[in-house]
């Protein structure tokens, strides 16, 4: 099952190198419901997603997708969301996996 997690990191928490909020937005469910959930963002009136980082640059041995949304106009604020991918998972399917994402 995968999972994903959010960080929102404001200009003032970031000021001490931590974030505001983190935590989890699925604990364990379905590919669909997982990356539902990674493309959404709490954050409104954001630039969208401004990048799409995988944990390690040999796509195949990732742990985890990070997608980068952009800075929220009102409050200075950007949120993180991260695909935990399962074990189980093989690395041609995470490379596919991030693929998918990026597309």
């Amino acid at each position: 099952m995968f999972s994903v997690t959010y960080e929102i990191v404001t200009p003032e928490s970031a000021e001490h190198g931590e974030a505001e909020s983190c935590g989890y937005i699925l604990e364990s469910g379905g590919l669909r419901e997982a990356l539902a959930a990674l493309l959404e963002t709490r954050t409104a009136h954001c630039d969208g997603i401004m990048a799409i980082e995988p944990s390690c640059s040999d796509i195949g041995q990732a742990r985890w997708i990070a997608v980068c949304n952009g800075t929220e106009y009102l409050t200075g604020a950007h949120e993180n969301r991260a695909l935990h991918i399962p074990d189980s998972v093989t690395p041609a399917s995470r490379a596919r996996l991030f693929r998918l994402i990026n597309a």
